[in-house]
């Protein structure tokens, strides 16, 4: 399951904010107990095979009433859905991320269903701890908890091949701690000399230690954001719907600098040189040694398809401790919807144990109830799968913190971006650049 960066919806901000056009959904039927036709969107192909038996499960208990799946690839998935929305003829339900609703609630186009959970007393307490929370605002709620994630390093074994001290890897701005250590051994030159060599030619460079994300927005989910954190970084004054974001903070630019300093010591690719790829291609490629992905990643990097070995390490501790972005999705129902009751229904169910646990057994993700990610967990260690980095840090007291959920989230992550890419290309010095995004931020809130 790809997770959002935010730059990716950027050209959907616009038409995302438009208001509801009241008029009927994509679904089919009536409420007054003739056949409904649901229809579902989700962006993961892998997924949907789950989803699928999740479907016909809930047919099976609610004769009356169908679910129709449509998948597209995330990013034709939202220019879809942001085409629906404005014409009125949204899908009924459809998968949701932590970083989008804000837009869908101000534009009135996702339906408040604290009532529904009211009225069948849902148990909001059996979801992945702090989960629950993410999808409320002023007391309405606008999903329940289907997934979550969490990160860790992936790294070639053939570049890496002694994984001795991985799991105990530290990491500090100063010096970078053994994990630089561990990414300069796994740095390569032309000529085999790695990056712990005084004869190391970083001009001509093979192997890179260490592949950074840099089209990550405002977050930094899969890198700069989980090492800030680990050394005492907070995003906002609270979390969600903060109205305050403290991007000025001497330990995020500290933790870039960090990152800057790997591409000027031929560590990590020049931002300029690096391969428009995606980060999964440059790895299979054979041409970095470590990055930072998300548990929606084990597939990719431990499945059939893969084109080199594989392993997953836990992130370095840094001066705070080790910290993990935890992120989860839910459903959302369209506030256009024909059939509230009916997308009701299909939505509790997704947030089951019905389902959870058949999405669990297909591991292609953690479902956020226990008993959903403990199969997925038995699932992967079945198919001699070892990711339990994951579920570890998932289950680390004060392991984990939740991305920043806020009003305004494209236009943030679009001045955090274009901040941070000035820097890593030398334009800009990272206390400089981050100061003076942290007012443009905090200027849209006044």
């Amino acid at each position: 399951m790809r997770r959002r960066s935010r730059t990716a919806a950027l050209v959907t901000a616009a038409a995302l904010a438009l208001p509801l056009l009241h008029a009927c959904s994509n679904s089919s039927g009536d409420d007054t107990g003739g056949k409904v036709t649901l229809e579902y969107w989700l962006w993961d192909d892998k997924q949907q095979p789950a989803y699928q038996a999740c479907a016909d499960e809930f047919t099976k208990a609610n004769p009356n009433i169908t679910v129709k799946i449509s998948q597209t690839a995330w990013a034709q998935y939202w220019q879809n859905l942001t085409t629906q929305l404005a014409s009125g003829s949204a899908p009924d339900v459809w998968t949701d991320h932590a970083s989008y609703y804000p837009q869908f609630v101000s534009s009135n186009q996702i339906l408040d269903i604290q009532p529904f959970v009211d009225k069948d007393k849902v148990d909001l307490s059996q979801y992945q701890a702090g989960l629950a929370d993410l999808f409320v605002k002023d007391g309405k709620r606008y999903g329940l908890p289907k997934d979550w994630d969490t990160m860790a390093l992936v790294y070639n074994t053939k570049f890496v091949p002694d994984a001795t001290g991985l799991d105990k890897l530290t990491w500090n701005p100063a010096d970078g701690g053994t994990f630089e250590q561990a990414i300069a051994k796994a740095t390569v030159d032309a000529n085999g000399r790695n990056g712990l060599d005084p004869a190391f030619d970083k001009t001509k460079v093979k192997v890179y230690g260490f592949l950074p994300e840099w089209a990550d927005g405002s977050q930094g989910q899969n890198g700069w954001g989980d090492l800030a954190v680990s050394n005492g970084f907070t995003y906002l004054d609270k979390n969600p719907w903060g109205t305050r974001y403290k991007y000025d903070d001497p330990k995020l630019a500290e933790t870039i600098a960090w990152f800057k300093h790997l591409i000027d010591a031929g560590y990590a690719p020049k931002f300029d040189k690096q391969s428009t790829l995606g980060r999964d291609a440059v790895m299979d490629a054979g041409q970095a040694a470590f990055t930072i992905v998300g548990s929606w990643t084990i597939s990719s990097y431990l499945g059939t398809g893969a084109k080199q070995q594989y392993a997953f390490a836990p992130l370095p501790t840094g001066p705070a401790g080790r910290k993990s972005a935890i992120n989860g999705l839910s459903d959302a129902i369209y506030a256009g919807t024909k059939h509230p009751e009916q997308a009701w229904a299909w939505v509790k169910f997704l947030g089951s144990a019905a389902c959870q646990d058949i999405v669990g057994d297909k591991a292609v993700v953690f479902p956020a109830l226990k008993s959903g990610a403990d199969k997925a967990l038995a699932a992967h260690k079945a198919a001699g799968r070892d990711v339990h980095v994951f579920t570890d840090e998932a289950a680390a007291p004060g392991g984990t913190f939740f991305l920043p959920i806020t009003d305004h989230g494209n236009e943030i992550s679009q001045i955090v971006q274009d901040s941070l890419q000035g820097v890593v290309l030398g334009s800009a010095q990272p206390a400089d650049a981050l100061k003076k995004a942290n007012d443009q931020v905090n200027a849209l809130f006044k």
